[in-house]
């Protein structure tokens, strides 16, 4: 195992970037005039293509949807096992050197009776399990940490923002502060690294990592966004925009072909997971490096929306957040 730290010098850039208009980045449209032509932009963006349509959906203002019914365990690669409630998953990379796990569902009781249970079902021992990487400082993302790290002598893994976060909130289940993650580090275990870069947004300290996995032999790269839903107040979707436009150049530079959610309805994820149990001759994860960007532009115009929506209501600029309880989908 090693960590390894790196620094950015066009991080500063990127975040400048997403602030500018659409226009000053791309030469094929036009700025759209209100949260409306936005909305209408993504969702043509997304066409029929049920992954697109579904992060739209997720990113429309609204009520939360119900949870959906919790699916049956499943590799998704080679070296990715996937657990979940329904309404939020936790994915296994499954290295030569044990288990890193991203996300560790709601509660002690959701990683005794799921996790450990399903992991198991799958071939994949959770005694094995060296890493939890908790994606964001939300209870449904760490509360089974501290039991895995109880159990199994797991490193728990975040961000030092949301670790602050935790701190200050109590929540019930909160792992006790161990391992940070500095924007850039890489974690090695076994044969594999991963890239974690710091994506805030949905959390101050919201982390997404990109990693490689195998499909039947065949490499590929994946991403995984750590927390879909954007804050209340504009400026904090002002920060997301920046993170959304930064991590897409992330992702380009390591050619990430791959995406995934640990909320699958944001994403089509859990009907994805139906369709290569159901023996798809291609996997649905894979979306290739054109569809992964498209999936990140559709996002960038959606928060744009939303902060039109804002600004058109004046809904965002005093708005506070609570991190006391989960603030909307994903």
């Amino acid at each position: 195992m090693s960590f390894e730290r790196f620094t950015t010098s066009r991080r500063a850039v990127l975040a400048a970037a997403a602030l500018l208009p659409l226009t000053a980045r791309s030469a094929t449209a036009a700025e759209p005039g209100s949260a409306r032509e936005y909305y209408e932009r993504a969702a043509r963006l997304a066409g029929d293509d049920p992954v697109m349509k579904a992060l739209v959906k997720a990113l429309t203002p609204g009520p939360l949807p119900p949870s959906p019914p919790a699916p049956e365990p499943l590799r998704i690669f080679d070296d990715v096992a996937v657990v979940s409630t329904g309404f939020v998953s936790a994915t296994a990379l499954l290295t030569s050197g044990g288990v890193v796990l991203m996300d560790a569902l709601g509660t002690p009781d959701e990683a005794e009776k799921i996790i450990v249970p399903q992991l198991r079902s799958l071939g994949v021992d959770p005694a094995s399990i060296k890493y939890v990487v908790a994606a964001h400082g939300h209870w449904d993302h760490f509360g089974g940490a501290q039991y895995l790290a109880d159990r199994y002598g797991a490193r728990v893994m975040m961000s030092p923002a949301d670790w602050d976060l935790v701190a200050a909130e109590k929540p019930p289940n909160a792992p006790a502060r161990d391992l940070e993650i500095a924007d850039g580090m890489r974690l090695t275990l076994g044969d594999t690294t991963i890239a974690f870069h710091h994506t805030p947004g949905h959390t101050p300290g919201t982390v997404s990592p990109i990693f490689p996995v195998t499909w039947k032999g065949r490499r590929h790269t994946a991403m995984l966004w750590g927390g879909t839903n954007p804050p209340a107040p504009t400026a904090g979707k002002r920060g997301y925009l920046a993170s959304i436009v930064g991590f897409a150049a992330h992702m380009r530079r390591a050619g990430v072909d791959v995406e995934l959610n640990n909320h699958g309805m944001s994403d089509h994820g859990l009907a994805r997971m139906e369709e290569l149990r159901a023996g798809a001759t291609a996997n649905p994860f894979v979306l290739g490096r054109p569809r992964a960007q498209r999936f990140m532009r559709i996002m960038e115009t959606m928060i744009r929306g939303r902060i039109a929506t804002d600004e058109e209501t004046g809904s965002g600029a005093t708005a506070t957040v609570s991190t006391r309880r989960h603030h909307g989908c994903c």
